[in-house]
């Protein structure tokens, strides 16, 4: 879909280089420029999107503080000691 912008940026600018008429040339010129915009645009958004990270791999702060006791009672067990006893 984004491809479809710059081709008809092109065309509305062709169309600005072969026309007698200023209207024309100016609403061409006008068009060309919002529609490379919006090909512009829509190119970054793309982009940005292809390297967001998926939204359902954040651990939400019970999960986080389960691993954290987890990490910490295996930690404990490698040590020898008892786990500490959570929230202190």
């Amino acid at each position: 879909m984004q491809w479809l912008y710059l081709l008809f940026a092109l065309v509305a600018l062709a169309v600005a280089f072969k026309t007698t008429s200023v209207a024309v040339l100016v609403i061409c010129l006008l068009l060309s420029l919002g529609l490379f915009l919006a090909w512009v645009m829509k190119l970054l958004a793309q982009r940005v999107d292809s390297q967001s990270r998926d939204t359902s791999m954040i651990l939400d702060p019970a999960e986080l503080r389960r691993l954290r006791e987890q990490a910490e009672a295996r930690r404990a067990a490698a040590n020898g000691n008892p786990p500490a006893s959570p929230g202190t």
